[in-house]
C-alpha cells in the first residue's frame, strides 16, 4: 500500500477501466492510477478480489468523492462487457482510459499436448476479451464530450519471441499486437489512441516460480531475474498521461537481465 497523497493534491478526475484488476499488474495499476488522480472502475470475474483491492485503496483521495467502483465482469461475454461499460458510465459519466489487462498465462504444454479446451479458453480471454472491451470503449469514447480516449492493451515479450511450450499464449499475444495496430488506425478519426505495453517478468503470482527455475529453449531450467510490478504499473500511468495528440505506440518494460535479447 502506498502513502496517501498530500491533502492539497486535487485529482484531475479522468476515468479509467482496468480489467483483471483483482491481482498482479491490474491491482498495481489501480494503485498507480489512483495515486495519479484517476477515478477507476475495477473489473474482474471475482468480486471478492476486486473488493479487497478497493479496501487497500481506501486511503486515496478520500475527500474528493467516489474514486473507485468494483464491477464483476466476464470479458469473453458481450452482454457482460456491455454491462461493465454501462455501469462505469453511470458511476463516472465518461471514459478516458481502458487498460485491457485481463488475461490467462502459459499452460506450459507442448503444442501436441495442448487441449482444444485450453486453446479456446486462452484465445477467448486474451484476444476476444480484448476485442470486446475495445469495441465497447470505442462506442463510448467516440460519442462522449470531449471526444476520444486511450486504450492500452497488455501484450507480452512472447509477442516478439516465444518461450518453449507456449503456442497458446504466444499466438494470443501476436493476435493482440495485430488488434492494437488495426484499432490504432480505426481510432484516429475518433481521437482514440490505441497502444500496447509488452511486459517481461513483472513479479506477480503468475511468474512466482521464475526465481527458482524457468524452462529455456535448450530444455534447461534456470532462474530468471524479475522486476517489481510497480514498474509495470508506472509505465501504464505514463502512457495514459500523454495528451491524445501523442502516443507511445508500443512499449517494452522488462527485467533488465532476463533472457529476452539473445533468447534461445
Amino acid at each position: 500500500m502506498r502513502d496517501k497523497p498530500d491533502s492539497s493534491d486535487v485529482p484531475h478526475n479522468r476515468v479509467a477501466i482496468v480489467t483483471g484488476a483483482g491481482s498482479g499488474i491490474g491491482t498495481a495499476t489501480v494503485h498507480a492510477l489512483l495515486e495519479d488522480g484517476w477515478r477507476v472502475a475495477l473489473a474482474g470475474r471475482h468480486m471478492e478480489t476486486l473488493e479487497a483491492t478497493m479496501r487497500d485503496c481506501d486511503n486515496y483521495f478520500s475527500d474528493h468523492g467516489l474514486r473507485t467502483i468494483a464491477i464483476s465482469a466476464d470479458v469473453t461475454q458481450p452482454t457482460s462487457v456491455d454491462q461493465l461499460f454501462a455501469a462505469a458510465q453511470r458511476a463516472f459519466g465518461r471514459l478516458d482510459l481502458l487498460f485491457n489487462n485481463a488475461g490467462l498465462g502459459v499452460a506450459g504444454k507442448s503444442v501436441e499436448e495442448l487441449t482444444y479446451e485450453h486453446w479456446k479458453q486462452i484465445l477467448d480471454v486474451n484476444v476476444t476479451g480484448t476485442f470486446l472491451c475495445t469495441q465497447a470503449a470505442f462506442r463510448q469514447m467516440s460519442t462522449q464530450t470531449p471526444r476520444g480516449g486511450r486504450i492500452i492493451n497488455s501484450g507480452s515479450l512472447s509477442a516478439h519471441v516465444p518461450r518453449l511450450h507456449s503456442a497458446d499464449y504466444t499466438a494470443s499475444k501476436h493476435a493482440v499486437s495485430g488488434l492494437t495496430k488495426a484499432c490504432a488506425l480505426d481510432g484516429r478519426k475518433y481521437d482514440i489512441a490505441v497502444c500496447q505495453v509488452d511486459f517481461g517478468n513483472a513479479k506477480t503470482g503468475m511468474v512466482s516460480g521464475m526465481e527458482t527455475g524457468v524452462l529455456q529453449a535448450s530444455g534447461e531450467r534456470i532462474p530468471e531475474p524479475t522486476m517489481d510490478v510497480v514498474h509495470a504499473a508506472n509505465a501504464i500511468v505514463h502512457m495514459a498521461s500523454l495528451p491524445l495528440e501523442a502516443n507511445v505506440q508500443f512499449m517494452t518494460v522488462m527485467a533488465t537481465k532476463m533472457p529476452f535479447l539473445g533468447r534461445g
